[in-house]
Parts: C-alpha cells; structure tokens; sequence
C-alpha cells in the first residue's frame, strides 16, 4: 500500500521539527500514519512589536527629569541564587520598587520602572524603555554571586568596552546571559554593531556615568557596605544601546549569607534605596545646572 505523508513545516519550530521527526520514523518502521483532517497555523510574533511603556509616576511637570528604575531578570530568568531560595529577580524587585518609593516620596524627579511584577524583559527592551522615554538617567539594579564566601558588598558598574578587571568581565556576561534561552541569543545585536554602539561617541555619557557611580558611593557611606574595589567598569549589554548616563549596581551578593539577610531586610533596603536616591537626586541637580549655564 502507498503511503504519502505531507510534512508542512512553516516555522522552525522545536515542537514542529519533532512532529516532522516522528513521522517519518513512523514511515521507515511502517507504522500507520493518521494523516490530520485538518491543520492549524498559528502566527508567532516577529520579535519587530515594541512592548508597552510603564506609566510616569511623580511631578506631573514634564520639564523635570526622569529616572528609569531596571529591575534584573524576572520571569523564566531568575537570576543568581542565594544558599538559603533567594532569588535575585525577587530581590532586584523589592530594592527597585524601594527606590521608587524613595524618589516619589521627596517628589523632586519622575520615575518609571522597566517592571514592577514577575516578568521576563530582554537586555534591549529594559533599554529601550529608557531610551523612548527620553529618560535622563537609567539605573538597573541586581545582586551579584560568587564562589568565594569573602565576597560582599556593593558595587556600581558603568559601561566599558572591557571590564576594567577579570571579576567585572566575568560579572557582566553572567548578567549579559539574561538574554539567552536555552542557548539562543535574543539580542540579536552583531560584534560589529555592538563596536558601534560603544564608540568614541559615548565617551561623555561614560563620564557621566563615572560621575553619578561616584555619588552613589559617597552617599551610601555608613548606610551600604561597599565591595572592597566599589566602582567598576564593564560591557553590559543593558548599558551598550543607550546614549544617556546609566549605571548596574550590584547591591550586595545573594551568594553571602550576610548580604543575603540584609538584602531580605526591609530596613536595610530602606537605606540602599535612600542612599541611591539622593545620589540621583544630587547627580540630576547638578546635570540641570549645568545644563542652564551658558
């Protein structure tokens, strides 16, 4: 008896190509294919849609500077793990929507937030937010990990075209991985396009990225336990596509127990969050002065 098998695969699907796969085993062991009555096509997204903007909280005046607030991870991505569950997309949550409530409460910027529930974001869609925006600053925030259980405390990373030393390399393409899936880069940036977006042309947003870095380290003294080297330079592909000042903190490693505790703690993330917000407010202050002068 002939047999034909009609095999129709329109996107390169995994549950596709296993459906192909099996249908033709079933052909070679001359098993009796059940040829559908029917097929369903069901049209996936392109990846071109642009997601949502998050609402604008704060002064309602639009000439006042804007901060968008980054989360890290989220979603299927949960980020590092601490020894006791802690999950980084949980933490970086908590400690941006205590930022948030910091910046709102001395009512003097607007703020936004890339998230502000459990979601998956690419590395250039929490970018993009900003950019669209037209935000003035961007700070995303995380929690490191390590191996070593010496390593505590905070860090503020600005963006480099290599890390300023092996720790930051290895630092940014942990995070830098948040835009894989199963081995599958969602980025879709080239090497070529990535040497653009971090060109010549960026130096005066790096400086005062370096600035603001500067300040979140003054006004956290007393309030943060800071990494032993605190200010760090590295290619994180959150920062490469935005021509504005911008900033990863890591705020403590979930790694540690004792950064863990105080990452869990509402009190402790009450003082990160208004230590980081002050050095905001002082960094945007200064940025509108200057602006004004001629």
């Amino acid at each position: 008896m002939t047999r034909r098998v009609l095999i129709a695969v329109v996107l390169a699907a995994p549950l596709a190509v296993a459906t192909a796969l099996a249908i033709l085993f079933a052909v070679a062991l001359s098993v009796p294919v059940r040829v559908p009555d029917y097929v369903v096509r069901i049209k996936l997204p392109t990846g071109e849609a642009q997601i949502g903007l998050p609402k604008v909280e704060g002064p309602a005046d639009a000439s006042r500077a804007l901060v968008v607030i980054d989360a890290g991870h989220g979603g299927h991505d949960p980020g590092a793990s601490g020894q006791g569950g802690e999950r980084e997309k949980m933490v970086t949550l908590s400690l941006a929507l205590a930022l948030r409530d910091a910046l709102l409460a001395d009512g003097r910027v607007r703020v936004a937030l890339t998230r502000d529930g459990d979601r998956f974001l690419a590395l250039e869609e929490r970018s993009g937010i900003a950019r669209r925006l037209k935000a003035d600053l961007f700070v995303s925030i995380h929690a490191d990990a390590s191996e070593s259980p010496e390593a505590t405390g905070a860090t503020v990373y600005t963006l480099s075209d290599r890390g300023s030393d092996a720790v930051a390399d290895a630092v940014a393409r942990r995070e830098n991985k948040a835009d894989t899936v199963n081995g599958v880069d969602l980025g879709g940036k080239s090497d070529a396009v990535t040497a653009i977006l971090v060109s010549l042309s960026q130096r005066e947003m790096r400086e005062r990225s370096k600035a603001f870095g500067g300040l979140v380290r003054r006004e956290g003294e007393g309030r943060i336990r800071f990494h032993t080297d605190p200010e760090r330079e590295a290619a994180f592909v959150v920062l490469k596509s935005l021509d504005l000042p911008s900033a990863l903190i890591e705020a403590g490693y979930i790694s540690s127990p004792d950064d863990a505790r105080a990452l869990a703690n509402a009190g402790w993330r009450k003082g990160f969050a208004a230590s980081v917000a002050s050095a905001i407010e002082i960094y945007l202050a200064r940025t509108t002065v200057a602006t004004a002068l001629p």
